[in-house]
């Protein structure tokens, strides 16, 4: 505190002469403290001036002086205990009452403050220092007012900006840093705000309203246990602490339910675990990590229940309360995998791998990279309508079914577009069939290589093939003979030799069998 925001401690009220032995040693202890006021020795001030107030206890000024030297230490609580002591013995004692003032401003009461200026006023209504301080302190009453008023509204930011302001005048004022700590703690600012209460608890172990800040932190840290015991302290010092019992009362069900969404989970009852959980988000909606936490758990328990689309937007949710969350966007990122939602899949692991650069995030952005590269060829899973782990005769009979949907021979009367689209439907049936009935090509294909220059088809009209090829297209035809008599009719030659065979099949006279889709796969 500024020396110049108190007058100089010697009184200038005329000091009529102190009769006897008391009054004058008085008078001598108060002036060696006007000499150490001078130098800024304040304890050793402090210390004459008490001495005096000890021999002659009915002097105002000795009071006024050891108030002044009690602002200059910051103790404003004892200055103002002084000034009020000063005022009684002198009620026209008018640095009395600005330092009276002065202490109610410094420790908030901004009213209390007023009064005292006002009384400066009457005493002396052209005193400037009274008017300044008392426009200083129907200020401090205004910021209040939008504090509070900001607080209703939830404006948490807006209070903390009042109370940085009102802590400017009154920065000995407990409860404007409580204030400002509780917003603080309400925004996430949690080291800030346990800072201010830790720091008021030093001084004040007993303050209520420091407990239950302490606590708040904790219990949006997410550690209630120790928050609950916060809370009961605090309601120990104050019984009617309302805050403190709600926030204990809230804490200790948010807890209960977790705990049981919990062990419901571990029971593999999933639908009572989800609901439990969803009982538990509904307490507090202002308690950011315990809820990101509860989300990603629900988000967990749906994914047992199939419910894939509520655990994606439950890992969102978590996300959005917590963008540092790793199993939210783990748990995200495997239901996109299993909706074939590859390149957010990819998006997830990378933010994954980016903060947690382990082999096993590595590998798990590396397969979800491999299944968006697939994602982007023909799926010829899904052309011949069959599952990824289909067996070969699951495959052959998909081929048959999807080769006779899409045969031209049963477009013949539809229009020319969709006729078109028809034959590349077949083709693209053809092309699958190639494929996944080659245990080599099937391998490559399914673990994402390029199959380009696998070899296969080649030419238009007569098509050659590699033996291995041919071989496989030969068992086809004899294959679907037995289901079709007339399925080589129109076969001109079949010449085989070591290496290779040669197939001439005029198309227009294929049947609907499935060797036409061979032979126009070939000339595509």
């Amino acid at each position: 505190m500024a020396a110049v925001d108190i007058d100089i401690p010697v009184d200038s009220e005329p000091q009529f002469c102190i009769p006897g032995e008391l009054e004058r040693q008085a008078e001598v202890f108060k002036e060696q403290g006007n000499v150490f006021y001078s130098q800024k020795a304040y304890s050793d001030a402090f210390n004459c001036y008490t001495k005096a107030i000890d021999a002659w206890p009915k002097n105002a000024s000795y009071y006024g002086n050891r108030a002044a030297t009690l602002m200059m230490l910051s103790r404003f609580r004892e200055a103002l205990e002084d000034s009020q002591q000063a005022v009684r013995l002198d009620d026209f004692f008018m640095k009395g009452h600005l330092r009276e003032g002065k202490c109610h401003l410094s420790l908030g009461n901004a009213k209390a403050a007023s009064r005292c200026f006002k009384k400066v006023l009457e005493l002396e209504p052209s005193n400037r220092e009274a008017k300044q301080e008392n426009k200083t302190a129907e200020n401090l009453m205004e910021l209040e007012k939008m504090a509070n008023f900001g607080f209703e509204k939830r404006d948490f930011r807006k209070v903390v900006f009042c109370m940085d302001r009102a802590l400017a005048v009154a920065s000995a004022c407990h409860r404007f840093k409580i204030f400002k700590a509780e917003c603080l703690a309400l925004l996430g600012r949690y080291p800030e705000a346990q800072s201010v209460a830790s720091d008021i608890l030093r001084l004040d172990s007993t303050n209520a309203d420091a407990l239950y800040v302490r606590g708040l932190c904790l219990y949006y840290e997410d550690c209630i246990d120790k928050a609950v015991q916060f809370f009961i302290q605090a309601l120990r010092m104050a019984p009617d602490h309302e805050k403190a019992r709600l926030a204990c009362r809230n804490a200790k069900a948010l807890k209960a339910k977790k705990d049981e969404g919990n062990q419901a989970f571990k029971k593999f009852n999933f639908e009572a675990a989800y609901q439990l959980y969803t009982e538990a988000l509904a307490i507090d909606p202002n308690n950011i990590k315990t809820n990101a936490k509860l989300y990603c758990n629900r988000a967990t328990a749906g994914a047992k229940l199939n419910k894939v689309n509520q655990t994606i937007e439950d890992c969102t949710n978590a996300i959005k309360l917590d963008d540092t969350y790793i199993k939210a966007y783990l748990r995200r990122a495997q239901s996109y995998m299993d909706t074939e939602q590859y390149e957010e899949a990819v998006r997830d692991y990378e933010k994954v791998y980016q903060t947690e650069k382990t082999s096993e995030h590595k590998h798990l952005l590396k397969t979800a990279q491999l299944e968006l590269k697939k994602s982007k060829r023909k799926d010829y899973y899904k052309v011949l309508g069959v599952a990824k782990n289909a067996t070969e005769d699951e495959i052959k009979k998909a081929y048959r079914k999807r080769a006779l949907m899409h045969h031209p021979d049963r477009h013949s009367s539809a229009t020319a577009e969709v006729q078109k689209e028809e034959e590349k439907k077949f083709k693209e049936v053809g092309e699958a069939f190639t494929v996944l009935s080659d245990p080599k090509k099937k391998i490559r294909y399914d673990n994402g290589h390029d199959l380009d220059d696998d070899g296969g088809f080649s030419g238009r009209g007569n098509s050659v093939f590699f033996s291995s090829s041919l071989v496989r297209w030969c068992g086809i035809i004899l294959s679907l003979r037995k289901t079709c008599p007339r399925c080589l009719r129109g076969l001109h030659r079949v010449n085989v030799w070591a290496s290779q065979i040669a197939i001439r099949l005029p198309v227009s006279l294929l049947c609907s069998c499935g060797v036409y889709t061979a032979l126009m796969f070939a000339s595509s």
